[in-house]
């Protein structure tokens, strides 16, 4: 078992992991027990009383957070020529089509988003084995199939996310950097739990939000009590 280092040890002692903290006193806590020396991200973990395998209750979406997320995501554009200065406008780090595809065919993926316009998915159809397994696959669900990338360019610029459970009915999402105030941190999460609860299946039984956790990329977990938020 790997030793805990003396920052880390410092920082379990600052939680009380039997507590279930308040939204906002879990995010300044997160500031306090922080040991990473870049401006770490601050993730939330929701387990939802869900079954995945049904398809109503596969929950995915996208929310804008109004403090966006701290970080700049490189996107690229899928379309025909008479929309690329329309994507390249609106601030898309990568447009174009063929030679893109041809690109990630060859291992290229240094992007964090795609946006697609709807007449060239046949095409993109053909990296879908490659985009699927790592969440880069296009979707009108998401809104990165769409005729207006100017607007899907400009919303994951400003802060849109996208989140989908996984196969234990938790959603993982970042929602912030440690960099931020705490109120931004919880108007953040705030936004994403708003989100999800107009999302409840009809066909869910029992508690449909179950357990909720915060933690930076190197600190411990947090607990939040969910009837606080």
């Amino acid at each position: 078992m790997a030793k805990l280092s003396k920052k880390r040890k410092a920082a379990n002692e600052k939680v009380d992991f039997d507590k279930l903290y308040t939204l906002n006193e879990a995010m300044s806590l997160i500031k306090e027990v922080n040991t990473a020396k870049f401006d770490a991200s601050v993730d939330l973990h929701l387990r939802l009383g869900v079954d995945p395998k049904k398809a109503d209750q596969a929950i995915r979406g996208t929310v804008s957070l109004p403090h966006g997320t701290g970080k700049t995501k490189r996107v690229l554009v899928l379309c025909p020529a008479d929309k690329e200065q329309e994507a390249k406008d609106a601030g898309a780090d990568h447009v174009g089509l063929d030679e893109y595809v041809q690109k990630i065919q060859q291992g290229w993926t240094e992007i964090d988003v795609i946006i697609a316009t709807p007449d060239v998915m046949a095409t993109v159809g053909k990296i879908g084995r490659i985009l699927g397994p790592r969440g880069l696959m296009p979707n009108p669900k998401t809104g990165t199939v769409t005729p207006n990338v100017k607007a899907a360019v400009e919303d994951v610029k400003k802060g849109k996310i996208s989140f989908r459970v996984d196969k234990y009915g938790i959603i993982h999402s970042s929602i912030g950097r440690v960099s931020f105030t705490a109120d931004k941190l919880a108007d953040n999460a705030n936004e994403l739990l708003g989100v999800l609860q107009k999302m409840k299946p009809s066909t869910v039984k029992g508690a449909y939000m179950k357990a909720l956790s915060v933690a930076s990329t190197m600190s411990p977990g947090i607990k939040v009590e969910i009837k606080d938020v």
